[in-house]
């Protein structure tokens, strides 16, 4: 069995890499904190030119119709580079819960979809685990969970309280909105499915920006470390400083595997779905966490400032870290596994799974 990804997911990503690497500066993100709505047309048409947005959408609505394990890379560059764009819950998470309404929804998808292969529709998500929803105030329209039902709710039929976050990059709103059925697209009993899968796509999302995340801080550390002296020596020198990103670095290659594998449960509907992203979820999380808290010992007290790069990527660590579900719902979603009456743990089990 092959676990590699092909020539074409590779290209795919070092295509989106390059981009991101001239696009997506720091210094960027920067000025976009300080604007009304910390998003830019300029980078969501960048997305859209690089066929980003049509990743997901199924070939007959004008999109490559591409899996979740396509979308795991590209999450890894957008976490890596904070792209502030609602790229994953427009064009990942979004398209895919459409993609999968039924019959009955059909016209609801011949628009949206096409829409938004081309780049010319915004999606917001809205979830019981986010009572903050996330790019609300410029999406075009809103995916919102009403007691398992699905509805979509154009941005125009909502009010909006802004919130502020840790992360200024994220722009978080309390929707109020009244439900009807001119906004359901699918009847709780419909829903319920949709939602889970929503759900799953969305933790995965989640950890593989973290896995990003980690490698973005790693190289800002080691850059460091070859620039700073101390004794007349870089500190990256240092016994103590290699240990301390030598640690994260390990975590980081024990934790990728996790990732990869929920990837594949959720591209191939493995009934274990929800337990293999909430474990890939809580390896990135705690390795996420254990990278800012280094990254920044090594920067000493500069790490925190507003003059280094480090802290606009730290602080999407924490941000993400407490979104579609905290730890304790993760933790409890594996728990609910390992300490099930049928549970089977040994090796033969998970090789022949």
């Amino acid at each position: 069995m092959d676990f590699t990804f092909t020539e074409d997911q590779l290209a795919l990503r070092a295509n989106v890499r390059s981009v991101f690497m001239k696009e997506v500066a720091p210094e960027l993100l920067r000025e976009l904190w300080e604007t009304d709505t910390g998003r830019s047309a300029e980078l969501w048409q960048l997305v859209t030119e690089q066929g980003l947005t049509a990743l997901s959408v199924p070939e007959e609505y004008g999109g490559l119709g591409l899996a979740d394990i396509d979308w795991v890379l590209m999450a890894q560059e957008v976490g890596y580079y904070g792209l502030t764009e609602p790229l994953i819950d427009t064009a990942w998470v979004g398209a895919a819960l459409i993609a999968a309404l039924p019959e009955s929804a059909a016209a609801f998808k011949d628009v949206w979809l096409a829409r938004i292969a081309h780049g010319e529709a915004k999606l917001a998500i809205g979830h019981p685990l986010n009572p903050l929803v996330e790019n609300a105030h410029v999406a075009d329209l809103l995916l919102l969970n009403h007691r398992d039902e699905v509805h979509a709710v154009p941005r125009g039929q909502v009010t909006l309280t802004a919130h502020a976050s840790l992360d200024a990059s994220r722009r978080l709103f309390a929707v109020e909105w009244t439900p009807s059925e001119a906004t359901r697209l699918a009847d709780a009993e419909v829903g319920r499915t949709l939602w889970a899968d929503a759900l799953n796509r969305s933790v995965l999302a989640v950890a593989a920006q973290l896995s990003g995340l980690v490698t973005r801080v790693l190289d800002l550390a080691i850059d460091y470390t070859a620039e700073r002296k101390q004794f007349g020596k870089p500190i990256g020198s240092f016994q103590a400083v290699k240990h301390l990103l030598a640690d994260v670095a390990v975590e980081l290659e024990f934790a990728k595997p996790a990732l990869l594998r929920a990837a594949v449960s959720l591209a191939n509907g493995h009934s274990k779905t929800g337990l293999h992203v909430s474990h890939a979820r809580l390896a990135l999380a705690d390795t996420a966490t254990l990278a800012a808290r280094h990254t920044m010992q090594v920067h000493g007290a500069m790490g925190y400032t507003w003059e280094l790069d480090l802290q606009i990527f730290m602080k999407r660590i924490w941000a993400l870290a407490a979104v579609w579900g905290d730890k304790a719902f993760h933790l409890q979603r594996v728990a609910d596994h390992v300490l099930a009456s049928d549970t089977v743990l040994d090796p033969s089990q998970t090789f022949a799974a």
